[in-house]
């Protein structure tokens, strides 16, 4: 069997290193004259700079990767015991991660405090909720739109109204394991002293790992060589590229749905259709200078908010790198994101981190992510009739666990299926 995966970011990486050790054939080809997607670094004015995910969690599964790729002596460990902070009524609030946040929190009413301990007794998610329905009904108003909405929306640029419960934070908490009530759940972990696991990067930051598994695999991975169309062939598929055709037995696509859509177009025309119905998000990302001395990992803006960004990381604080914070802006918290400058967007995000901390800040770069996050709103319906061929494979960011964490897992799991193939 030959495989072949178009995209080498995490996903693909992720795909390539899980075949290795089997007597499967791989390849991989990637447009970008560099591996890793959405987890790259640079070198900005002597910080480190990630333009994605600016922390993992140090799961067994990182632990391994660590360690088969001789990385250990590069890992930093972050300082988690620090609060997570909510702009509420023009003041950042701490978000209650634990009992001790939950009982002093001003962010929360007593009644709002109280209001959470029914979730166990509540109704089920129903299907076509929203994000926002599901929260306000089990945890209470309060609860879901001054925390726990943007809690998990933020990352994704959608306002919890319009984000599809069962495709977005449903099908999270189902990975994860959660049954019937989040509260009890949560409550069981405490008891049996459950540890969340570190948080972590790398010196170099997190762009190390992807690096790490594009060198251990090198000879079966082809950088800055797009992928211009995939033909059916009698057997397979033939994918074109300027170096020429290549045959593979299976296919494993790991680009966001709108390129997996016109790659997929002349093989399978109805696929694309549903492919490109997906709605994704533009994040842009605007990296400060700023004097904040503040404990915190940082802090979220809700969509009601008046401010123009979603939210801020302040690695400076929790991660050791001086002077340097992560601004979030997307069309939902500032709608005419798209239409501005860099220079313009840069601005906006140093005005708005002022107004928020009230210490000021100047823009040293910035990365606009297009097409950006999925946005699970109700163009994610289209999901249940996705259908490909028994010889494609979606190993990408609209299917299966979100999170570099959730892909990493996707890819081996989707390795496992096409060695049992064999």
């Amino acid at each position: 069997m030959r495989v072949g995966v178009i995209g080498a970011g995490i996903s693909g990486l992720s795909v390539v290193h899980a075949l290795a050790d089997s007597d499967i054939d791989v390849v991989a080809y990637e447009a970008r004259s560099e591996p890793g997607g959405i987890m790259r670094s640079r070198q900005i004015d002597g910080r480190v700079v990630d333009l994605g995910p600016q922390r993992l969690r140090l799961t067994p599964g990182i632990e391994s990767l660590v360690e088969t790729l001789d990385l250990g002596d590069q890992l930093r460990i972050g300082d988690d015991d620090q609060p997570l902070y909510i702009y509420h009524d023009d003041k950042l609030r701490v978000v209650p991660l634990s009992v001790r946040e939950a009982v002093a929190t001003d962010l929360l009413s007593l009644s709002g405090k109280l209001r959470i301990l029914a979730e166990p007794v509540t109704a089920a998610p129903r299907e076509g909720e929203t994000v926002d329905g599901v929260l306000a009904r089990r945890f209470g108003t309060q609860a879901a739109r001054r925390y726990m909405g943007p809690l998990y929306s933020g990352l994704y640029g959608t306002d919890p109204r319009e984000m599809l419960y069962e495709y977005s934070l449903g099908r999270a908490l189902e990975n994860a394991g959660v049954g019937r009530s989040l509260l009890l759940w949560v409550i069981r972990r405490l008891l049996a002293g459950r540890e969340t696991p570190p948080i972590c990067t790398f010196d170099d930051g997190l762009g190390t790992l992807p690096t790490a598994l594009y060198e251990a695999h090198a000879d079966a991975i082809h950088l800055d060589t797009p992928v211009s169309s995939v033909q059916p062939a009698d057997t397979g598929y033939e994918l074109q590229t300027a170096a020429g055709r290549d045959r593979v037995d299976q296919l494993v696509v790991t680009t966001p749905a709108p390129t997996s859509a016109e790659l997929l177009r002349p093989v399978d025309a109805s696929l694309a259709t549903q492919l490109s119905q997906f709605n994704y998000n533009p994040i842009t990302m605007v990296f400060l200078d700023t004097p904040l001395d503040r404990e915190g990992i940082g802090a979220l803006v809700p969509t009601d908010s008046e401010l123009p960004i979603s939210g801020t990381t302040w690695n400076t604080s929790f991660l050791g790198r001086e002077r340097l914070v992560t601004c979030y802006v997307d069309s939902n918290s500032d709608p005419e994101m798209g239409d501005r400058t860099d220079s313009e967007v840069g601005d906006v995000a140093a005005d708005a981190f002022e107004q928020l901390t009230g210490v000021s800040a100047t823009p040293i770069h910035l990365h606009r992510w297009e097409p950006g996050m999925p946005a699970y709103d109700r163009s994610w319906t289209a999901m249940e009739s996705l259908s490909p061929p028994a010889d494609i494979h979606f190993c990408a960011n609209f299917v299966g666990r979100p999170g570099i964490l959730g892909r990493i897992r996707n890819a081996k799991q989707l390795a496992t299926e096409l060695v049992s193939e064999l």
